[in-house]
């Protein structure tokens, strides 16, 4: 899809924002003031010549994402007019889960994935969160120095997922480094594509042979009876879904704790929780920036744009939460839930307690084993990674007093004001 949309009012063309460009990732805040000039959806490039609408406003998101008549998230249509090499398609083709499945269907692949993340004990992620904090603390602890994105926010989250999944720890590697690529949406993707593909469908096999105490167990096993392919897609999904939003969530949250010293001494101090920090990124930074991405069925107007069948729509999460920043900044309160990380609709989110339990138990845990973390450098010269989807850091570097964990530190008794409550799910 090549032509450019006009507004229904209107017949000029409208030059799309160029998502993919390193300066989207450096700076994604004057590309988000681009589309919003255009109104409340706009027109974008997420690859060079692949074209999507983008939506900006709050309002539009929620008539979109609630009307399951007029948009559909099967993007089959869409995807027979796109080359088979596309970088996007890693992030956006059709495959045989809850992302892209509409009415009985999605209803069908989403409660195997409610029904197998209920069974995850709270107390029992709680310290799996601990354990691989710990494992990764030991290897740099001792040095005085890390990189908080490579060292702990990504090996972190593939270490909790490989085990929730099945697989033990010498496997998390190749998680963290496929699901890496895949998400950038450059020329690395279709090669993280497929190197994510063959661990998922290696998981699968390995459990199909042997059942165990996992996620991928209770999937294969589903009163639903899923078919070995449904359950390779579904697993695909929920691994993708958890390891690199939550990973990009925890590093965008220490660099908002300790680019600030004021707020870093509350936290370790106990008087301001962490989750303030975390609904501070959910709400204004949020890790996964532009998705949710839909298809209207027919042409139609939808809020003052003539929106074309079969081309993608996505939800510009990021650029709601900077433009809610700017008009009204302090209106908020420090828990509520007006951003829409979490999506709104049937495909909301259905796991956001199990992923803020992750991503505070975490932090929590970090700062507990290193409570004087300092950081290389101010967080206006911190690197981005390129990628019309998400907002994630290359890095994080940081100094702090060298640490042996030969002992568990003092912990703070029970969950700390702000932190989720033990739910296991969230069927919103």
């Amino acid at each position: 899809m090549t032509a450019y949309p006009a507004r229904s009012d209107a017949f000029t063309l409208t030059a799309p924002v160029r998502l993919w460009e390193e300066g989207f990732a450096t700076d994604p805040y004057a590309y988000y003031a681009t589309l919003r000039a255009q109104g409340p959806i706009g027109w974008a490039e997420l690859a060079p010549g692949i074209f999507a609408y983008v939506v900006t406003d709050r309002r539009a998101a929620l008539d979109l994402l609630h009307d399951t008549e007029t948009f559909s998230v099967d993007p089959r249509p869409w995807e027979r007019t796109v080359s088979e090499d596309s970088p996007v398609l890693g992030m956006m083709r059709w495959r045989a889960n809850a992302l892209f499945a509409d009415g009985a269907e999605h209803v069908r692949y989403r409660t195997t994935m409610l029904d197998a993340f209920d069974l995850v004990e709270p107390h029992d992620l709680r310290e799996r969160v601990h354990r691989a904090v710990d494992i990764l603390v030991s290897r740099f602890g001792p040095r005085g120095e890390a990189d908080l994105v490579t060292e702990f926010a990504r090996p972190m989250m593939a270490l909790i997922f490989n085990s929730l999944f099945g697989l033990p720890d010498t496997e998390s590697g190749r998680l963290d480094a496929a699901l890496g690529a895949m998400m950038e949406g450059g020329e690395r993707s279709a090669k993280g594509e497929a190197e994510y593909g063959r661990y998922v469908m290696e998981l699968v096999a390995a459990k199909t042979a042997e059942r165990g105490d996992d996620l991928t167990s209770r999937l294969l096993d589903h009163p639903l009876e899923l078919t070995p392919e449904e359950v390779v897609w579904q697993v695909f999904l929920m691994l993708g879904a958890g390891h690199e939003p939550s990973a990009n969530l925890i590093s965008n949250a220490l660099s908002r704790i300790l680019g600030n010293p004021a707020y870093y001494s509350t936290l370790t101090s106990g008087a301001r929780p962490v989750m303030d920090a975390v609904m501070e990124v959910l709400r204004y930074e949020t890790p996964l920036s532009n998705y949710g991405v839909h298809f209207a069925r027919e042409s139609t107007s939808f809020h003052g744009m003539w929106l074309q069948a079969a081309v993608p729509i996505v939800i510009s999460f990021g650029a709601m939460g900077h433009f809610a920043e700017k008009d009204f900044a302090g209106a908020h309160h420090p828990h509520d839930a007006s951003h829409m990380s979490w999506g709104a609709g049937p495909h909301a989110c259905p796991v956001k307690q199990p992923a803020l339990l992750i991503a505070t138990g975490a932090i929590e845990r970090l700062t507990q084993w290193l409570p004087d973390l300092d950081p290389v450098l101010p967080r206006e010269r911190l690197e981005w990674r390129p990628g019309p989807f998400h907002r994630s850091l290359r890095a994080l570097p940081v100094r702090f007093t060298p640490r042996t964990p030969d002992r568990t530190p003092a912990l703070t008794p029970g969950p700390a004001a702000g932190t989720p409550t033990d739910q296991a799910g969230d069927r919103a």
